[in-house]
């Protein structure tokens, strides 16, 4: 999958989406916590950053397990806004992905490597189209663990 970024604002923050990192987990639409208002996948543009206020779009990123989505205030460069990581921490999700939170050198089977920020969902149920990444096809084949 390329890695597209894409980036969507309100004046005030600027959302970005990475949807080679999306899990699917449907935690910024869907639900009672959901805000269907700035993140709606049926859509186009999917994300309205101007459907809500700031702090409700900024609750709702801070819930992305993956990483997907995040944010940096206009106001500030986008390297003030990466916050440097310390140890990075492993967790486990039922029946999901593994999430690495913190920062980590990423070294690929070609040898080239990158840098993966905040939170990093592998897969563990082996049918991602994006491996190592998990695409959210764990909630489709019945994987468990």
């Amino acid at each position: 999958m390329t890695d597209i970024t894409k980036t969507y604002s309100n004046g005030e923050i600027t959302i970005v989406w990475k949807p080679s990192v999306c899990i699917h987990s449907t935690r910024c639409w869907k639900g009672e916590s959901g805000l269907k208002s700035v993140f709606n996948p049926m859509e186009k543009p999917w994300i309205k950053p101007n459907g809500a206020g700031t702090e409700a779009i900024i609750e709702r990123i801070t819930a992305c397990p993956s990483g997907a989505l995040s944010f940096y205030y206009n106001d500030r460069s986008q390297e003030q806004a990466t916050e440097p990581g310390s140890e990075p921490v492993v967790e486990v999700l039922p029946n999901g992905p593994l999430l690495i939170h913190g920062n980590i050198h990423l070294k690929h089977k070609d040898e080239a490597s990158s840098l993966q920020n905040k939170v990093t969902a592998f897969c563990r149920c082996g049918a991602s189209s994006n491996k190592p990444y998990c695409d959210g096809s764990h909630q489709h084949n019945g994987f468990s663990g």
